[in-house]
């Protein structure tokens, strides 16, 4: 058995230890990664996956058939390809979403005719539990635009409410559109205009709390508090990379990242850190309360914040120190 003074020092030192934050951009933090799937010529769509970790679930844009890709974001590789059965032909696929019912919603929503196609389509199947090249069965919905045909790039699941949304690619009419509360596979589901837009929208998500809401273009994003089933732009913009062309964005599952994708064979995904107002809810509670907030935008830590957090573990020290010195007296005591 280990001397008293000598497990009280250990523990000290684990206290200490879990006290002090973990700095930006270390090793906990994503990684940009290129995808290495030569069957990936046109990743359009991009979004975290809920059972495995640092997985992220993209498709091609069109002339690719009924697949969606699991890539590992730590290699770049695919890790599985999901054939959808039960579904027509896919014609223009631009989104993917995960919802809170633990299942991934394809969006077939695109129309590069400009609004041409009386309709278009849902598919939905359930998060593979196992990472393999599987086929599974999907469901069908069949969407309508209030308003008529729009085209449009962004599939938004709300994970906490599972009401799906889409957001309309234009540049003079944008506009946001909620589908019913819950969707079905018989009949048109009509989406319903909620918000106008100022931005030429090719990609969006939700945070994992649902809070917030990004919506990303080839060359801004824009980032809005989400309440009561409706968007209020932030005054903060979140950041975007410099990318060929950018098609996907996907909130990282701590809610503290973007992931940025491109299209093009080897596209690139590249993260980008939040801080402020642009963090989601329970991300920026989370990171108070373990000491790594930060105001910026870019979500780094200023001198003043580590200085803060330099002192708070300092604090922990001392008192870790006192308890264990007490303990030692009254261990040679006894």
């Amino acid at each position: 058995m280990r001397p008293l003074p000598f497990v009280l020092g250990a523990a000290a030192l684990l206290i200490v230890s879990a006290a002090a934050p973990a700095a930006a951009g270390d090793s906990s933090s994503p990684s940009p990664f290129t995808i290495q799937d030569s069957r990936i010529t046109e990743s359009s769509g991009l979004a975290a996956s809920r059972l495995h970790p640092g997985v992220y679930w993209t498709h091609n844009d069109s002339s690719d058939g009924p697949y969606v890709y699991a890539v590992d974001g730590r290699t770049g590789k695919t890790v599985a390809r999901v054939t959808l059965r039960g579904i027509g032909d896919p014609r223009d696929v631009e989104a993917i979403s995960i919802g809170p019912d633990g299942n991934v919603y394809v969006g077939d929503i695109g129309d590069n005719l400009g609004g041409q196609w009386s309709h278009v389509w849902i598919y939905r199947f359930p998060e593979p539990k196992q990472l393999k090249d599987t086929t599974v069965t999907a469901t069908q919905f069949t969407v309508k635009y209030q308003g008529g045909p729009r085209n449009a790039e962004a599939l938004m699941v709300h994970p906490k409410t599972g009401r799906v949304y889409i957001a309309s690619k234009s540049d003079e009419d944008g506009g946001l559109y909620a589908g019913p509360t819950t969707l079905s596979p018989s009949g048109v589901n009509v989406f319903q205009r909620v918000s106008d837009l100022d931005l030429e929208v090719t990609d969006g998500a939700f945070s994992p709390d649902g809070t917030r809401l990004v919506l990303r273009g080839y060359f801004s994003a824009a980032e809005y508090r989400w309440r009561n089933g409706k968007p209020t732009r932030l005054k903060e913009e979140p950041g975007l990379p410099l990318q060929r062309q950018g098609e996907s964005v996907t909130f990282t599952p701590d809610g503290g990242t973007l992931m940025y994708g491109t299209e093009g064979a080897g596209s690139k995904v590249t993260p980008v850190d939040l801080g402020g107002e642009l963090l989601p809810d329970a991300t920026a509670k989370e990171q108070k309360k373990n000491g790594g907030y930060s105001d910026r935008v870019d979500g780094k830590l200023t001198d003043e914040d580590k200085n803060g957090n330099l002192v708070k573990a300092g604090l922990t020290f001392v008192g870790a120190l006192v308890v264990f010195l007490g303990l030692r007296k009254l261990f040679r005591r006894s």
